[in-house]
């Protein structure tokens, strides 16, 4: 059962990397995965460190101790999300735009709920001077590279494609922020989509050579922020993910302005809430799931 949980997890946070201002990393957050998936990136990037510095006898009892039973179905569940995303939903974002974009509105509006939660119960609990201008300065941020206006490279070259790949992997691990929408800022989010598509093994073996580079610079330093600077990097989510709502503003023009409503406002609406409404459901499985482990632990210390 936890095992089928996990592969829907993976695959919401798949699906949250193909639609461009979503961030994997929010929905990996919202279905309480993000820490677990942080330390176990870490980790491996370690391994990878002492299999070329040393000493190579850490690197099995780092692999051993990774949570392969949560890591393979969320793996498998994340391609199989990306690959179909890749066919299905970037038609949807075609037909229906309004309507995709509220979806995912809701849904990560929904979540902010999720770090302010942990940010206010992390020592010494609340939210203070410091923290509410460091959402106010995350918040700017992100409003102005979503307002980048998306670029088109059709045939880009390979070194692109790696630093490319880079920052959309930083970006697939930082709630807030859009490792799709990057990539279309960029201009190389059509040529990705038609490389995964075509099966481009050569486009795809140097933006994973890119994107695993990328995780090796950047994830061990996040988890260090998450284990010492824990409020502030929470401060920062939160104002980068209230900072990309502006990417999922449902009425916009080609070049990311921002439009007043207009048409299908009411199925507009509905969409939204859907999206809320699943997060509420996540957060209510999430918790259920805790209470579940728990019981378990409590039964077995008492026998």
């Amino acid at each position: 059962m936890l095992s089928l949980i996990n592969l829907l997890r993976g695959a919401l946070i798949g699906v949250a990397e193909v639609i461009p201002g979503v961030s994997g990393g929010t929905v990996a957050l919202i279905v309480g995965l993000y820490r677990s998936l942080i330390d176990a990136m870490a980790d491996v990037v370690l391994a990878g460190r002492r299999l070329i510095t040393g000493p190579r006898s850490e690197i099995g009892p780092l692999l051993r101790g990774l949570p392969w039973s949560m890591l393979i179905p969320v793996g498998v569940g994340m391609v199989i999300a990306v690959i179909l995303g890749a066919r299905f939903i970037e038609p949807l974002l075609q037909t229906h735009p309004e309507q995709m974009l509220a979806l995912f509105f809701g849904l990560v509006a929904a979540g902010i709920a999720v770090p302010w939660a942990i940010l206010r119960r992390t020592p010494p609990g609340g939210v203070g001077w410091r923290e509410a201008l460091i959402i106010i300065l995350a918040l700017i941020t992100a409003v102005l590279l979503t307002g980048l206006p998306p670029g088109d490279i059709s045939d880009p070259p390979l070194i692109a494609v790696f630093f490319a790949a880079a920052a959309a992997i930083c970006a697939l691990v930082l709630p807030g922020v859009s490792g799709s929408f990057l990539l279309l800022s960029m201009g190389l989010y059509e040529s990705t989509i038609a490389a995964v598509n075509e099966r481009n093994l050569t486009y795809l073996a140097v933006f994973a050579v890119g994107a695993i580079f990328g995780l090796a610079v950047f994830v061990s330093f996040l988890r260090w922020l998450l284990d010492h600077q824990a409020r502030i990097t929470m401060a920062v989510i939160v104002g980068l993910m209230i900072g990309s709502l502006r990417a999922l503003w449902p009425w916009q023009d080609a070049d990311r302005n921002l439009l007043a409503p207009s048409t299908d406002v009411v199925s507009v609406i509905l969409c939204a809430l859907a999206g809320a409404a699943i997060v509420i459901v996540l957060l209510w499985i999430e918790r259920r799931l805790h209470l579940s482990e728990a019981d378990v632990e409590l039964t077995e210390s008492d026998t």
